[in-house]
């Protein structure tokens, strides 16, 4: 029986038991994937990360990501949040503010950014690669959604890694208004080969830009409380429609107020549609576990 280190880290929040918890395993080399799908699935967690050796010249560490039913190339806040734990760990240590994260994207740069006396994470997104929105998947969403979806501009799916169908609503209150039809998500996702359905509405503030919500029920996930890859698909969305203008190369998007687990995600895209994901992270348990 081994032990290894164990944290579990809410992410995108300085505030325990809010924002996106993720369960973080060190020392994972030499464990099988049948069995960190096994562990992750036991966590019950949106995501479980574990945390090995890297592999590839310029990486500070590798990281595998599994949801309760699935390993992701990448996830926004397992990287935010197994990064604030490797860092509090000292299992890497972060060169000119920066780590390189190896994952089942490629190489993604972290970036430690220090504000107003609080570190905040950022991590690279992969880009984005979207798919084509039609009239029969704007009408399938919104009877899953429970309501009519404008067509332009068109929700569509995006891959960020994972991949996502975005959905513009227009209206922040429309957001959290949703009673989503689970069976309905799930068999689109599935059609759609897509891990969730990422919706936005512009709140009206000009702090908090957006209120997101993220609902992945065919990956066991009725509701991913703060999503990093859904807003940096939300991100990449907004870019290739040509909306990103009015809200600027940095905001601040809301998530998780239905599930009382509020998070700010600050997002940054610059002019080429390069996203970068990052937020606050605060570990909540931190210990040993039995492999």
């Amino acid at each position: 029986m081994r032990v290894v280190p164990f944290k579990q880290v809410d992410v995108f929040t300085s505030e325990p038991f809010r924002g996106n918890p993720v369960a973080v395993v060190f020392g994972a080399d030499g464990l099988d994937e049948r069995f960190m799908q096994s562990l992750a699935a036991w966590t019950n967690l949106s995501e479980t990360t574990f945390v090995l050796a890297p592999t590839v010249q310029g990486a500070d560490y590798r990281l595998r990501i599994f949801t309760p039913n699935q390993e992701l190339p990448f996830a926004g806040h397992p990287s935010v949040g197994s990064a604030h734990a490797i860092l509090e760990a000292g299992w890497a240590q972060a060169h000119d503010d920066r780590l390189v994260q190896e994952c089942g994207a490629g190489l993604l740069p972290i970036r430690v950014e220090h504000a107003e006396g609080r570190r905040r994470l950022f991590v690279r997104a992969p880009r984005a690669h979207f798919g084509e929105g039609d009239l029969m998947l704007t009408h399938a969403l919104g009877k899953a959604l429970g309501l009519p979806l404008r067509n332009e501009p068109a929700p569509r799916p995006i891959n960020v890694g994972p991949t996502w169908i975005v959905a513009d609503l227009e209206y922040a209150h429309t957001v959290l208004q949703l009673e989503p039809d689970m069976a309905l998500l799930t068999a689109l996702c599935r059609e759609h080969d897509g891990v969730g359905v990422t919706v936005f509405g512009r709140t009206g503030d000009n702090d908090v830009s957006l209120e997101v919500r993220s609902f992945a029920p065919a990956d066991g996930i009725p509701e991913d409380p703060v999503c990093g890859s859904g807003n940096a698909a939300v991100a990449a969305y907004l870019y290739e429609t040509e909306q990103i203008s009015r809200l600027g190369t940095r905001y601040v998007a809301t998530q998780g107020r239905r599930v009382n687990r509020n998070g700010y995600v600050h997002v940054c895209v610059d002019a080429e549609g390069v996203i970068e994901i990052g937020g606050e992270a605060v570990t909540c348990v931190d210990g040993a576990i039995r492999l």
